[in-house]
Order: C-alpha cells, then structure tokens, then sequence
C-alpha cells in the first residue's frame, strides 16, 4: 500500500486553534473513513522548538516536531494564522520565525496552503507574489495594502493557484481541506467525509455572505455598495474601470483608490471574481454549453473562461462541472 499524504501544520503562540484543528481533523476523518486499504494522510503539528504553544482560545496545543525536523518531508505545508484586536482595529500576526522557515522550506513543498490571515505569513515571506489569493475578510484590505504585487480576493471561500491554496476566515479551512481530499482521493471520499462531519462537501457562496451581516451597514444611498450590487446584475455589460467610475461620477484613478481602499481589491479583480462565481454556479446548476456560460457569466469566450478557472481556481470548466455539478 501507498505510504499516507505527509501533511505538517505550523503552529505559534497566539494561533487561532481551529486554524489547526479544523483542517487536522478533515484529513483525519478521510483516514477513517477511507479504511484500512486506502493510504489516507498522517497530519503533525509543527513548532518553532517542538514546544507546546498558548492557542487564541487559551487552549494549549501540543506538537509532534520541530520546524527544522520538517525538512521537505512533507507533501502538504499549511501555515495557520492569528490576529490581534487593537483599538477595535483587527492586525495579523506576523510570527517572524515562521515567516523566516517558510522562506526556507516553502518552494520545495508539493502543496502549499495558508488558514485564515496565515497568507500574511506567507506573503511576508514573498511567497504570494504574482498569486491571486484570499484570506480572512477582516484583513484583506491589509493584505492588499502591504503586498501591491499580490491580487487579493476577498469573497471565495479559498482560491486554489496551482499547488498554491489560500482561504478565508477559520472555518474555511476545513472547507479547503475537504477539496484536498477531492483532489487527491477524489468526490467520493470527500463526499462521505462531508457526510460523517456534517458538513457541505462545497459550501455555496463566497464569504462576503458572512462578512456582510458582521460589518456596520452601509450608510443609507451608499454609492459603492449599489455599485457592487449592480455589478452583479450587469456581468454582461462593460465593467471597466471607466466605466464604473462614470457611473459614479469620478474620475477613474480616484475610483480605483477608493474601490480598493473599501474592498482590498482592484475592479478588475473584483469583477473578474464576480463573473466567475456567475459561471462556476452555471456549470454546477444549467445544463448549457461553455460558449453559453462564458456569454451569460460576462466573460465573453470559451478561451477567456478557460484562463479564469485556470489561473484562479488551477481547473478546466469542464473538470470543475464533473467534480461539483
């Protein structure tokens, strides 16, 4: 039989523990499930000095080695994430031994993944550069602020980009966990891991549906509150920069700053998420053909819907219908 998936979770003071736990225990649940003929995952917990560590919640968590005891011998590297509250102002940790690791162990890591504002990590260790990615939806105005050269979307639950994965707030990870036991067992098994968790093999939606109630709400006649609704009414007309900014009576630099500023993303990308998410539910709910979805989500063509699902979600159109319809 083929050896276990080796997946390690680097952990540090302060964690959130379902950061850790949540995904430790998808890929746990896949093993039992799975049985005894199916080589399933081995998941260990690593620290800086293999030391237990103070979660968030108080809860000591316990470590099976050391960061340097990792040494590429692994085949999935999930970074977990932690914030502080200041002054009702939510900041990432930035645990600076961990980010210093990542440098080192990172690129040579089959899959690589973060849970929750762990893509901080990641990204101070200039691992995201280039990436379209997510994390949590009260830091990703932050993300985006600190790292220009990193596309930040803040509604998907997680975005994969090849054997780079990201996700949202916590929860989430569990979410991104289940899709790697998709990929690497396939729907069946996710399936019934789902089933045995009670939980949804794919949630629908993106977090926005959780950040939305949990923010103040908008201002009545806010402008780029009804421009986003409007947005996703209007994926068929033309949504560039220009022409939002008309739409609001600005110039377009002075949209995209604002735009960016409130969202912690560009237009573009916003738009571009928006429309995806309008062809990701086409395929898993219609029956019409790619030329169809590609017109009706606001991508234009079959080639154009082809590049978004490969470069944000590292799948075809076609695979994804297969997998999720």
């Amino acid at each position: 039989m083929l050896p276990p998936h080796r997946v390690v979770v680097a952990a540090f003071p302060g964690v959130e523990p379902l950061n850790v736990t949540g995904p430790a225990e998808v890929f746990s649940m896949a093993t039992r499930v799975a049985g005894s003929g199916r080589p399933g995952y081995a998941v260990r917990v690593a620290t800086a000095g293999g030391e237990p560590v103070a979660t968030s919640g108080g809860i000591r968590l316990m470590a099976d080695l050391t960061l340097d005891e990792v040494d590429g011998d692994v085949d999935t590297l999930l970074v977990s994430g932690a914030v502080r509250v200041r002054d009702r102002e939510v900041e990432p940790v930035l645990d600076r031994g961990i980010v210093d690791w990542l440098r080192e162990v990172a690129p040579g890591t089959p899959r690589l993944g973060s849970v929750c504002s762990g893509a901080h990590l990641l990204a101070a260790a200039g691992l995201l550069d280039g990436r379209s990615v997510t994390t949590h939806w009260r830091t990703v105005a932050r993300l985006a602020a600190d790292h220009p050269l990193v596309t930040v979307d803040p509604d998907p639950i997680f975005i994969r980009e090849g054997r780079l994965w990201t996700c949202a707030g916590i929860a989430s990870g569990m979410d991104m966990a289940l899709a790697m036991v998709t990929e690497d067992h396939g729907p069946e098994l996710a399936l019934a891991t789902a089933r045995t968790m009670v939980m949804y093999v794919k949630r629908a939606g993106g977090q926005s549906r959780f950040s939305v109630p949990l923010t103040p709400p908008a201002a009545p006649g806010d402008r780029l509150d009804d421009l986003r609704v409007w947005i996703g009414e209007h994926l068929t007309e033309d949504l560039s920069a220009e022409a939002l900014a008309t739409r609001l009576h600005l110039s377009a630099r002075h949209f995209s700053r604002l735009f960016r500023r409130r969202t912690g993303t560009t237009p573009a990308a916003y738009v571009e998420s928006a429309r995806l998410e309008a062809a990701r539910r086409l395929l898993q709910d219609s029956t019409h053909g790619l030329p169809e979805i590609a017109a009706l989500s606001g991508l234009g063509s079959v080639e154009s819907l082809h590049r978004s699902f490969r470069r944000r979600l590292g799948t075809t159109p076609a695979e994804y219908r297969r997998r999720f319809r």
